[in-house]
């Protein structure tokens, strides 16, 4: 498989949930007037707050003004949606339970509770650690920079596929990138009724594009140097499977 990587830090909770919310572009919050889904209308400050912009007949700027003084009030949902066509493209969810204060067309959010989960389980993210925490920072940038991998370069996927055991392999119909962030890239492995994940650690950080060229220029160098494995099965599909 090549030499191993000896870079092999991966986000945390807080990290991974700050990213989630900086990327993205909607979110549906359930409060005691039910549920409504937003699309642009939120923004996230340094500390990990947010604001949403609501309509003034938004059922939440009633529930915020009636809801119990102190008390947890409503749920914000956030979904991290891989942005290459996969099975399963939903990679993590994030929950922020809290309570909002009206003011100015406004919802400000205090977070009470945050909950990320991830495929391999939920987690409780610590508050402060939530607030301290930096999205990663190929996290706006990750949704182009993963389809223009996957559409205008699958002859460096298929070369990477080279770092992979052999046995991660077997039955293999496509492999696609999943995600990628400073610390390294994850391909998933479709099979015929199953799917994989392999993560690819980046032999040091990547904390900008820039980075990011030279350490995937680093893995695919590593990966001209392997044995090449046997071919992928292929089959033809159409759509995500």
């Amino acid at each position: 498989m090549g030499d191993s990587h000896t870079w092999t830090a991966a986000p945390s909770a807080a990290e991974h949930a700050r990213s989630v919310l900086a990327a993205s572009w909607s979110c549906a919050v359930t409060a005691e007037g039910g549920r409504e889904e937003f699309v642009g209308a939120h923004t996230v400050a340094e500390d990990g707050r947010v604001t949403l912009a609501v309509p003034e007949d938004s059922t939440l700027v009633a529930a915020a003004i009636c809801a119990p003084r102190g008390e947890p009030s409503a749920v914000l949902e956030f979904a991290d949606v891989a942005p290459v066509p996969l099975r399963s493209r939903i990679r993590a969810r994030l929950w922020i339970a809290g309570r909002f204060a009206a003011g100015d067309g406004r919802l400000e959010f205090e977070a009470t509770r945050v909950v990320l989960r991830r495929a391999s389980g939920a987690v409780v993210v610590d508050l402060d650690e939530f607030a301290a925490a930096a999205p990663d920072p190929l996290a706006t940038a990750e949704a182009r920079l993963l389809t223009h991998l996957a559409d205008c370069h699958p002859d460096a996927i298929e070369r990477l596929t080279r770092l992979v055991d052999p046995d991660s392999l077997h039955g293999a119909v496509r492999v696609q990138p999943l995600a990628v962030d400073r610390h390294g890239l994850t391909l998933r492995i479709e099979r015929a009724r199953a799917h994989g994940d392999v993560r690819l650690p980046f032999h040091a950080p990547a904390d900008d594009v820039a980075r990011l060229t030279e350490r995937m220029h680093a893995l695919l160098a590593q990966a001209s140097a392997a044995s090449c494995p046997r071919a992928l099965q292929r089959q033809r599909t159409d759509g995500d499977g």
